[in-house]
């Protein structure tokens, strides 16, 4: 998994009726792109975090 900064990350719901939670990856920890990435979410928390197989990267020049 590799990203930059811009880049949104998506953690899927785990259960059935669990909202997607989507970050802004504000800067990348890891060598090359690779995690951990420090990320705010649409509420304005900030986290760090090593996304796992239920999160993906969406890179900022394939948004809509």
């Amino acid at each position: 998994m590799h990203a930059t900064v811009g880049d949104q990350l998506v953690q899927h719901g785990r259960v059935v009726g669990q909202q997607d939670r989507k970050a802004e990856i504000v800067e990348v920890l890891g060598r090359a792109g690779s995690p951990p990435y420090r990320v705010r979410f649409e509420d304005g928390h900030e986290a760090v975090c090593s996304p796992g197989p239920d999160t993906e990267i969406r890179h900022k020049e394939t948004q809509l």
